[in-house]
């Protein structure tokens, strides 16, 4: 099992967002990430969403940075720690968007692109933007389709009843040869989604027995991944048993790659987390790869 990052500061809920994450900006993100960078951690997140009604914002927060000009940021700060959109929806995208802008941070980062995508939930974001909300897990299907048909090419093509292209160029585009695609939700539509077109699933919000019996339903591809966080935040420091075996049962449940949330009261005491959830990963025998810039893609590891 891999560790990753759910990075802190990028987003901003009412009930989990600690104090001193209301007041940072890029200059601690760019700290930790370094860290977890030099640590070998497996990937940093940021999450999507353009305009969130106020009422919502109340319950589901109403910060959340932009994943691309963030990661973009970040990339040029770290070298070896993937950079996930967890997630990306896709219904407010082309495929095409989404392959020449990610494509793009793809190669300056030198092949570190992990795109999460999801079909989205918050309708009222949807008719904000005029994007189709009612039948958007059809069009979803089609766009993961057609998106895994242009990343990674420079003359893409692709032919559908929501997107339809041939005789262009994308360039520059994904250095990666297979963008790794993880694919959120909590149902076992969407698990179906991950096994016929990603590399994995990021379901949210299901008690770890359910999440067996809904995997026990379906043989999964050879190199695929599960990736899953404990529900609350680890506190490798003055909870280190508790976060063991908050690990423990992730590997337990079949978690290839565990993105986690650590509490902390400042942005130094969340790198001396990292530090410490490093060193408690390394004991319980979890991997750090510290991938180097430029280097292949290749699978993710257990």
């Amino acid at each position: 099992m891999q560790i990753g990052i759910s990075s802190p500061i990028v987003v901003t809920h009412p009930a989990t967002t600690a104090g001193w994450e209301r007041g940072a900006g890029i200059a601690e993100l760019a700290r930790i990430a370094e860290t977890a960078d030099r640590l070998g951690f497996h990937h940093l997140t940021c999450s999507e969403h353009i305009a969130v009604p106020v009422d919502i914002a109340e319950e589901r927060g109403g910060t959340y940075w932009d994943p691309l000009a963030t990661l973009g940021f970040l990339a040029a700060r770290t070298a070896g720690i993937r950079l996930a959109t967890q997630v990306l929806v896709l219904g407010y995208h082309h495929p095409l968007e989404i392959a020449k802008r990610y494509g793009t941070l793809d190669l300056v980062s030198g092949g570190r692109l992990v795109l999460g995508l999801g079909i989205g939930s918050l309708r009222a974001e949807f008719d904000l933007l005029g994007a189709s909300f009612t039948d958007r897990g059809a069009r979803a299907d089609e766009a993961l389709a057609a998106l895994r048909a242009a990343l990674s090419r420079e003359r893409p093509e692709y032919h559908g009843r929501y997107y339809d292209y041939q005789d262009l160029l994308v360039r520059p585009h994904a250095v990666q040869p297979r963008v790794p695609l993880w694919i959120g939700g909590r149902t076992r539509r969407s698990l179906r989604r991950a096994i016929e077109f990603g590399d994995g699933w990021v379901p949210f919000g299901l008690p770890l027995t359910d999440l067996r019996a809904m995997l026990d339903t379906v043989e999964l591809p050879g190199r695929f991944d599960l990736v899953l966080g404990p529900g609350r935040p680890l506190d490798p420091l003055g909870a280190r048993d508790r976060a063991a075996r908050a690990l423990d049962r992730l590997r337990a449940a079949g978690t290839t790659i565990a993105s986690i949330t650590l509490t902390a009261d400042s942005a130094a005491r969340y790198r001396d987390q990292l530090a410490a959830l490093h060193a408690l990963g390394a004991e319980l025998g979890c991997t750090f790869t510290g991938r180097g810039r430029g280097a292949a893609a290749g699978g993710l590891a257990q």
